[in-house]
């Protein structure tokens, strides 16, 4: 079982006592970012401190070991989510492999009046760069319908594949509403229609059990800073007779065997041939040593974890007056809510001055807006180092909300 407390020892955001606005910081955001253990800060420092060099670029040890480190790391991150690791390519985070999935894959292979399935629910990471290909393309885009609750079910998946169906984009859990989808059920309808599923893992790979090969999808995207890791590195996993179809997105030093003056290129074996440039090397440290961490407490004491966490944050708010949630059913650890008659940026500022950091406004779920018939929302999202204790303060703060509040109930 999770000890938070205890947990709270590895993070010097909170060894270090880090206060907002003179109060204890109780940090509810953490589907934004997350904290960084003192392992992931020590990996980083390792590499920046005494093994600094460039990958594949160079004969002397300092490189040989940068090489053989940054392949560790992608066995390692291969074998969290059941992949191989010549099947892992090293990103900026889950927008640059969904942006590069799109184009590399989608822009390559979509024509004219080609359908891409969407949902309203979806990240603006996993929306833009498919209007892109769109418009290049001369394909479609729809809309999966949602229902009532804002969960995407296999049978509206069902109902809204046609002929002309090539490709369905949608997130494991969505950022706003939290709803974990069924990608395997998903991707078991789409490949008996010869369709390709690329899925946004930023909000599930940190917080469940993840099997690639399990789910049969095709793609998946997503961060490292969403799972304890540094800001600026990610991934995309892709079958490997996908990615060797795929075109890469950047071209550069790295990914190329040769090129000529007539302007042939020949392209590398995946991973390498999407690796442009000097990787994130620092990144890839901290990753690595971020997967280790949360191997070590467990994938699935983790997921247990926020799922009873999250059960004791709907009974507490079901008690604050005015409360509108948003999502009382889902199964992750984003809550969405507002109080009545407050607009959810000044009760998040309100908070701030309490010392509770979460979301508010869109959340990059910019379509969202018509569904929930909102303009903007809170969004509390937990993590295994959040507690009861965090629960109960918030709880508290927006119970007992002084003139502020009051002042929109007078």
């Amino acid at each position: 079982m999770i000890d938070p407390y205890k947990i709270r020892k590895d993070f010097p955001m909170y060894v270090n006592k880090t206060k907002m606005q003179n109060h204890d910081l109780v940090f509810l955001d953490n589907a934004s970012t997350t904290f960084k253990p003192y392992s992931v800060i020590k990996a980083v420092d390792q590499y920046l401190s005494f093994e600094t060099s460039n990958s594949h670029r160079g004969d002397y040890d300092l490189c040989y070991h940068t090489d053989l480190k940054i392949e560790e790391a992608r066995k390692t991150i291969g074998n969290f989510i059941n992949a191989d690791a010549n099947e892992i390519v090293f990103t900026s985070g889950a927008s640059m492999s969904l942006n590069m999935i799109a184009y590399g894959y989608g822009a390559k292979f979509l024509t004219k009046d080609d359908e891409i399935l969407l949902t309203e629910a979806e990240h603006a990471s996993n929306i833009l760069p498919w209007f892109k290909v769109a418009s290049i393309t001369g394909a479609k885009i729809k809309y999966i319908p949602l229902n009532e609750e804002g969960r995407l079910t296999l049978e509206n998946v069902e109902k809204s594949i046609s002929s002309k169906t090539k490709i369905i984009s949608i997130a494991q859990v969505t950022n706003v509403l939290g709803f974990t989808v069924d990608i395997k059920g998903i991707c078991k309808i789409a490949h008996k229609n010869n369709i390709i599923v690329v899925c946004d893992g930023a909000q599930s790979v940190p917080h469940m059990k993840i099997d690639v090969k399990d789910l049969d999808v095709d793609f998946l995207a997503f961060s490292g800073h969403k799972m304890c890791g540094p800001t600026g590195i990610g991934c995309i996993y892709g079958k490997y007779d996908l990615l060797d179809k795929m075109d890469p997105l950047l071209s550069g030093g790295g990914m190329n065997a040769k090129f000529e003056m007539c302007g042939d290129v020949k392209y590398l074996n995946p991973p390498a041939k999407f690796e442009a440039g000097t990787l994130n090397i620092e990144g890839i440290y901290g990753l690595k040593a971020a997967v280790e961490y949360i191997n070590n407490i467990g994938i699935e004491n983790i997921h247990e974890y926020e799922q009873e966490l999250r059960t004791y944050a709907i009974s507490k708010f079901k008690q604050i007056p005015n409360i509108l949630i948003y999502n009382e059913h889902a199964d992750s650890g984003i809550i969405t809510f507002n109080i009545k008659g407050i607009f959810a940026q000044d009760l998040a500022t309100y908070l701030n001055s309490k010392g509770i950091a979460l979301r508010s406004g869109q959340h990059c779920a910019k379509i969202l807006v018509s569904f929930l018939k909102e303009v903007a929302t809170c969004r509390a999202s937990l993590y295994f180092y959040t507690t009861k204790e965090d629960i109960d303060y918030l709880v508290e703060v927006l119970k007992n909300g002084g003139d502020f509040l009051d002042a929109y109930f007078a």
